[in-house]
């Protein structure tokens, strides 16, 4: 028979039932207890202290391996005994629902997602993204008059942005801080311009924390645009079904390379406990002294392959031996053009 026309066999592996069936049919074949009586009793037979009895503990464990029931059978068996009952499954189901922002070289964007799924009514976007902070270092040092090749300014800004830029997390506090020890906190560019080969050389300042600094405060960069990263963050899960919104502050996924700057995730989860803490703070006093909301966790999380998260996603899908099922193949594209890159092969059969 085809593998075409083959039906699919389903399973629901449940906390307390697993349901088996036949995709097409409207319930489920069969539905089983998910539990199992594992007779542990083996196990007890030796000590391990030499390896005598390390071998008999080994093949123990291979007896009781052996020696088990499932579902209904393993729940007929006497509360007392040999067997132990076990329920493999307790709560297996992945954290699946949290706040991704993802800041990329041009485009920002607040995506919450519950249990797996997309709240597409939610999302948010960001009007200013990492060329942006790119082009605010480069405005900042030729104001200042820094001498930077014109031809290579655009590329120059980027490099500095990248090895020099951070997030402060009280501007004024770090003004005062390049102001006093300047030594310590400007550093100095050096180079050769690519035309003429003359040495140049600049000094980086103020411009290391303003740049990142835009996410925090846009108007510095675009004048009628003042709402910060924090706040269009809080906006989308407010958005969002009051039922999940505590799972989604609870966990705010940073993705894209204009994450890294360092001190970028304590500064936004910072911001952003403040504006839920005063929320909470605000509706206990309407409340009064009876009725008090509880406090909701804010937690954004940085991790080591947030710079590449987006390809990291689309590794792991492209891994899975179903992925090739959904590709177009380059006999398909010859066969019929560009126009197919528009479908999946998934959807062929539909239209």
């Amino acid at each position: 028979m085809d593998a075409a026309f083959r039906p699919a066999v389903v399973i629901d592996n449940g906390t307390g039932y697993t349901k088996v069936g036949l995709a097409g049919n409207v319930e489920p074949s069969f539905s089983i207890p998910t539990v199992v009586a594992v007779n542990e009793s083996f196990l007890n037979q030796s000590d391990g202290r030499n390896m005598g009895n390390y071998l008999a503990q080994y093949n123990a464990g291979i007896m009781a391996d052996l020696d088990y029931f499932i579902g209904e059978e393993a729940l007929s068996l006497p509360t007392s005994g040999v067997y132990n009952l076990s329920y493999p499954i307790q709560r297996s189901k992945p954290q699946m629902t949290g706040v991704v922002v993802d800041i990329g070289d041009g485009a920002t964007h607040v995506v919450p997602v519950v249990d797996g799924y997309i709240i597409g009514s939610s999302i948010k976007s960001f009007p200013i993204s990492g060329n942006d902070v790119t082009q605010i270092v480069l405005q900042l040092l030729q104001e200042r008059g820094e001498l930077i090749p014109p031809e290579d300014s655009l590329g120059i800004a980027r490099k500095v942005k990248e090895m020099y830029c951070y997030t402060s997390s009280d501007i004024v506090k770090e003004y005062i801080k390049h102001d006093k020890k300047p030594d310590k906190y400007i550093k100095k560019w050096a180079g050769v311009k690519p035309k003429t080969r003359v040495p140049f050389s600049f000094d980086v300042g103020y411009e290391r924390f303003l740049g990142p600094e835009v996410f925090f405060h846009p108007a510095i960069y675009i004048s009628d645009y003042g709402t910060p990263l924090s706040e269009v963050i809080d906006n989308c899960v407010q958005s969002a079904p009051i039922d999940t919104r505590r799972g989604l502050y609870k966990n705010v996924v940073l993705s894209g390379g204009s994450t890294m700057f360092k001190g970028f995730q304590k500064r936004l989860q910072k911001d952003l406990k403040k504006i839920v803490d005063d929320r909470i703070t605000t509706s206990n006093a309407r409340l009064g002294v009876d009725v008090k909301s509880q406090p909701v966790e804010v937690n954004v999380v940085s991790h080591p392959i947030q710079r590449s998260a987006v390809w990291f996603g689309g590794s792991v899908v492209a891994s899975l031996p179903e992925f090739y099922e959904s590709c177009n193949t380059k006999e398909d594209y010859d066969e019929h053009g560009a126009s197919i890159c528009r479908t999946s092969p998934i959807f062929k059969g539909m239209y």
